[in-house]
């Protein structure tokens, strides 16, 4: 990674911070962000950034992907990491969306990968908060602790005949606050078990040397994905970035969180 880069990273925040507080200004920089939730979540774990930005003048869509969230019903075992891509690219096909700043949170980091290979010309930049990361023809699985797969794979056949993974606690994402835990752990849904045993088909590198960042949750961190945090670091152009706040970000720093994606693209 450069220097260059890494530096241009730690400045992201304060640039967001200075960011004009008027509404013509908030306007006149308006944004559009496109939010994508991890493993066992929805659409709903973003909604207090969402909130925030729109309150600053952006616009902002936050899909929930097939099986998931308010579309549990559809969990099935035919649905796969290419499902997930046709999810977050139909809606900004859907909303005639360009210019947009995708971000991917954990597993969503795998769509987001998928949606920079089929539709670049629509993408900003995109931002992998804390994220799985998985290079063409790969599964999931392929990037994850053998410990991680097997624990994995035994829940999935014993809770549901290995049609999908049941949720953990959310102290496992770090949410450790009484009401964040009920709020978390009440909409948490089984995740679908194909999308971890399918391959990642995307043609070029990951990011599709699109503008990209990486934004590591650091208090704690979560172990399972220090393989891919090792991975960017070793790649050329990627801007880096830090936030102190355990894996669930959006759902424990909205504030700090919301600044930094202001100002990622800037």
């Amino acid at each position: 990674m450069k220097r260059r880069d890494v530096l241009r990273t730690m400045a992201i925040a304060g640039v967001a911070a200075g960011a004009g507080s008027s509404a013509a200004t908030a306007q006149a920089a308006a944004q559009t962000f496109v939010l994508v939730h991890g493993a066992w979540h929805g659409g709903w774990c973003w909604s207090r950034v969402a909130d925030r930005l729109h309150a600053a003048g952006h616009h902002v869509f936050t899909p929930t992907q097939t099986g998931l969230g308010e579309r549990k019903h559809l969990l099935s075992k035919d649905i796969t990491l290419d499902t997930f891509t046709r999810d977050i690219a139909n809606v900004i096909e859907a909303e005639e969306l360009t210019n947009v700043v995708l971000v991917g949170h954990s597993f969503g980091g795998l769509a987001i990968s998928g949606v920079a290979d089929a539709m670049p010309e629509r993408i900003r930049h995109l931002v992998y908060l804390d994220s799985l990361m998985v290079e063409g023809g790969k599964s999931p699985f392929d990037s994850l602790p053998p410990d991680v797969v097997a624990a994995r794979r035994k829940a999935a056949e014993e809770s549901s005949g290995g049609l999908s993974l049941p949720a953990p606690p959310p102290s496992a994402f770090g949410v450790s606050d009484a009401k964040d835990t009920e709020w978390v752990k009440r909409r948490l849904t089984p995740h679908p078990l194909g999308t971890y045993t399918s391959p990642q088909n995307i043609k070029g590198p990951v990011g599709n040397n699109l503008p990209r960042t990486y934004i590591h949750c650091t208090n704690p961190s979560y172990a399972a994905l220090q393989a891919s945090r090792n991975w960017v670091k070793a790649q050329q152009g990627w801007r880096w970035a830090e936030i102190a706040t355990g894996h669930d970000a959006m759902v424990m720093a909205p504030d700090e969180l919301t600044r930094m994606l202001i100002g990622v693209s800037s």
